[in-house]
């Protein structure tokens, strides 16, 4: 069966499965029961089952008015809304879009942050659903499709929901929680500044300041109903290369005139490729060179003078990250120097490697597992993504983890990953997601 089949066919049984939803939703998983005695908890469990329909309809809407990165004007207005009819402090426009809030419960405690990202991607949707977006907007200069290929919609859905669960049982809360619904996780547009380390400069960790910070992400190589995290580094370093190759142009039809900078630009993206598959040893840490965009000339006949790359260059471990940039400058170089032209090297630092906290982890792995049960809650590889939830980790204590959102019957090691036009949650996990958060919260703010 093809993916948009078994998407087609997922998307059936969820109206179906739909009328049952409260039921279904506290009864889908085995291990998902409270722990015995804990009323605070069955509330949650309760409050969250009844809300799902509500966050499932603010996720279709979201999903179906994407909004790129520090672009994210209504979204963060219905966000904004939200928090404000609950009652809680909430401060807007921060690092652009974001939206900042201020539950403070019933009782003293410590301060715990719960975080969400906003931002859709430059990707045309290719899924064939009642919510589907056709929305376009310019990205750096190009007219772009619009997608929440990568989940924050659903993450967006999710966190609203937290918010409103734990409004409704503030009297019991032992401390405060912090809402951070944050843009432009996905990158700013060129020029522009942005995302978790923007939120940081401006205030989001201080009054009052946070003791750890929780976040989930949607994983389609998991299933409905599992979750998985990783203690210590769980996902890379995300640096930014530029490499311009300089040439002399000449006809198209006279190589030998000139130096062709296409042909030498091509040499060097194979060379970059050796590095990690013969120079490392990549059982240390996994790492990956991409070059995401090649650009040089503007017709048939004329050799340019030059051509730009673009890519990106993920690794885990310190110091095989600056091996790796050392090896792409003396590549690049020694390449472009063998056919007469020259290179110019780039690297920009991006994101830093998002690492879990190993003694928070351990604390509120337990949690995990009350709500999908033992066995569901799992550990994960490393992940050569990235995610600037890890400058949240460099200021405090964080726990970053996975949400499976892939439907059953459908393999996750085929289904489409994030930032694919054909990317798919099933939405029977924003209840899994809801009840994580909100637990996780209490739990440590009790503990």
């Amino acid at each position: 069966m093809g993916t948009l089949a078994r998407i087609t066919m997922s998307w059936i049984g969820f109206c179906v499965w739909a009328v049952l939803l409260p039921v279904v939703a506290l009864a889908s998983n085995a291990g998902s029961q409270t722990a015995p005695g804990n009323s605070l908890a069955a509330k949650i469990d309760q409050l969250a089952a009844e809300i799902q329909p509500q966050a499932i309809a603010w996720r279709r809407d979201i999903h179906r008015h994407p909004e790129l990165s520090n672009r994210e004007v209504r979204t963060a207005g219905i966000v904004a809304d939200h928090l404000r009819r609950l009652g809680l402090e909430v401060r807007t426009q921060v690092a652009h879009t974001g939206v900042v809030a201020v539950l403070r419960g019933g009782q003293t405690g410590p301060v715990v942050a719960l975080r969400a990202d906003m931002d859709a991607l430059p990707v045309t949707e290719a899924l064939d659903v009642p919510f589907a977006s056709k929305v376009k907007a310019e990205y750096n200069g190009r007219l772009v499709g619009v997608m929440h290929a990568c989940g924050h919609d659903v993450h967006t859905a999710v966190l609203m929901a937290v918010a409103q669960v734990l409004a409704q049982v503030r009297e019991e809360l032992p401390g405060t929680v912090k809402f951070l619904f944050q843009p432009a996780e996905e990158g700013t547009p060129q020029g522009e500044q942005g995302g978790a380390k923007l939120m940081i400069q401006e205030g989001t960790l201080e009054n009052p300041k946070p003791r750890v910070i929780f976040a989930l992400h949607v994983n389609p190589s998991y299933a409905v109903g599992e979750m998985a995290y990783r203690p210590g580094a769980t996902m890379a370093n995300q640096d930014n290369l530029r490499i311009l190759v300089r040439g002399r142009q000449t006809h198209g039809a006279l190589p030998w005139g000139g130096t062709d900078p296409i042909v030498v630009a091509s040499q060097i993206v194979l060379g970059l490729q050796t590095i990690v598959s013969r120079q490392v040893d990549l059982p240390l840490a996994p790492a990956v060179i991409t070059i995401g965009s090649i650009h040089g000339g503007v017709r048939s006949n004329i050799i340019p003078d030059e051509v730009e790359m673009i890519g990106t260059i993920r690794t885990l471990e310190p110091q095989m990250r600056a091996d790796i940039f050392d090896r792409i400058r003396k590549t690049a170089a020694l390449i472009a120097q063998s056919g007469g032209a020259g290179a110019d090297v780039t690297i920009d630092p991006g994101y830093p490697v998002t690492f879990n906290d190993p003694n928070l982890t351990a604390r509120m792995v337990p949690v995990l597992e009350t709500v999908v049960g033992k066995g569901h809650a799992v550990v994960m590889p490393p992940m050569t993504g990235a995610e600037d939830f890890s400058y949240y980790q460099q200021q405090i204590p964080g726990l970053y983890f996975f949400l499976g959102v892939t439907p059953h019957g459908t393999d996750p090691k085929k289904a489409p990953m994030p930032h694919s036009p054909r990317f798919f949650a099933d939405e029977r996990a924003l209840v899994l997601g809801i009840r994580s958060l909100a637990h996780l919260t209490v739990s440590y703010l009790e503990k």
